[in-house]
């Protein structure tokens, strides 16, 4: 019996991963990716919840721990980049893993390289779907033919554009600008400590990374930036005027993204949609319900990935009804995190002194919370 094919679009984290347990649940993927290899850099994220148990049962968890990131503290500056406190980071038996993106997206792909076709250097055109399948057009590829089509790319979806409307319909900014830039290995004195400022519309952090530093900049903007991803000379005259006020190293850190010849920028955004899929076409991961600020991002991927190739294997031929009880499990987790979202960024990046003062008292009120935890004894 020939085996139902599926399109995936998108080869970062909820791609790969897609492929992986659809290969062993009956299906043949492809996975296509606009860029030419997987994509690098060192920013950070946190492998948890949900996830921790799919990784353990893709026999990958053993990986991702041995690639874990030398964060091992958090440092929080005041706005003269003077040291408030000090956190510890989770201790080494909590139910999470810290990696960069790139290593995660490298251990997924290989999961699941020797069962799923790969198409680097592609992506879709145009979808066309009737009862029995899709057409797809590529960019570069022939057109062929699928039984459904997974998009997995992310915030800025084409999947999503093509067959659900333009992205303006479902995102919503959160009036916050993410930037990083990747640093040299020695702009770091303790290769442990993450290291965060915060004053009135701006964070800088320092993150140590596993091999390459990242310096992190969360800002409100004094103008709104045009949603042109590709204007790289603005955006580094939007992160230096943000920042230009700011102690502490950010002189040298924005030196450093200006000189960068393509440092990462994009507004910060969640994305609700009131249903992800049509006929045969579903989304997964930030395509469905991105979620800024979280770092919850890559964990739902993962998740949402695992909980749909689940119910087609549980629901073979009826993809209607796979897509429907997939959903249904995966906004039981989203909703509560994009529930939160707007709350956070206010404590996260607070506008005013008095919001910093009390961003400040409940990061001491978790310091100490955790560390008596630390001090009580596993078993009560």
């Amino acid at each position: 019996m020939k085996k139902p094919e599926v399109l995936v679009v998108g080869a970062g984290i909820a791609g790969p991963a897609l492929a992986h347990w659809l290969s062993r649940n009956g299906y043949r993927p492809t996975v296509v990716e606009q860029a030419r290899q997987l994509r690098s850099g060192g920013s950070a994220i946190v492998v948890k919840g949900p996830a921790i148990p799919v990784a353990e049962r893709m026999g990958v968890l053993p990986q991702l721990r041995g690639l874990a990131t030398r964060n091992r503290s958090l440092t929080l500056l005041d706005p003269a980049g003077r040291r408030i406190l000090q956190l510890p980071g989770a201790s080494g038996g909590a139910p999470a893993v810290e990696v960069t993106r790139a290593d995660l997206s490298e251990v997924l792909h290989r999961s699941a390289r020797d069962e799923a076709e790969f198409l680097f250097d592609d992506t879709v055109t145009a979808l066309d779907q009737d009862g029995g399948g899709v057409d797809v057009t590529f960019r570069r590829s022939a057109p062929r033919r699928f039984d459904l089509v997974v998009g997995a790319d992310g915030m800025h979806s084409a999947v999503r554009s093509l067959v659900f409307g333009p992205e303006r319909q479902f995102a919503s900014d959160l009036g916050l600008y993410g930037a990083t830039v990747p640093l040299e290995p020695d702009a770091i004195e303790d290769p442990s400590e993450l290291t965060m400022l915060t004053a009135p519309n701006r964070m800088l952090v320092v993150h140590p990374s596993r091999t390459t530093p990242l310096a992190i900049f969360t800002f409100r903007a004094a103008r709104p930036a045009p949603h042109d991803r590709k204007n790289t000379a603005l955006h580094k005259q939007i992160v230096a005027e943000a920042y230009a006020d700011v102690r502490w190293r950010a002189p040298e850190l924005v030196a450093a993204y200006l000189e960068h010849p393509a440092p990462f920028f994009d507004p910060l955004t969640t994305v609700r949609m009131p249903s992800w899929s049509r006929g045969r076409v579903v989304l997964v991961g930030d395509a469905a319900a991105a979620t800024a600020l979280l770092g919850d991002g890559s964990s739902m991927a993962m998740a949402g990935a695992h909980a749909l190739a689940e119910e087609l294997a549980a629901h073979p031929g009826e993809h209607a009804r796979a897509f429907a009880a997939y959903e249904s499990r995966l906004r039981r987790e989203v909703g509560p995190r994009q529930r939160r979202v707007g709350p956070l960024s206010r404590l996260l990046v607070p506008r005013t002194r008095q919001g910093l003062a009390v961003r400040n008292a409940v990061a001491r009120a978790v310091g100490r919370t955790n560390r008596i935890a630390s001090r009580e004894p596993v078993n009560r």
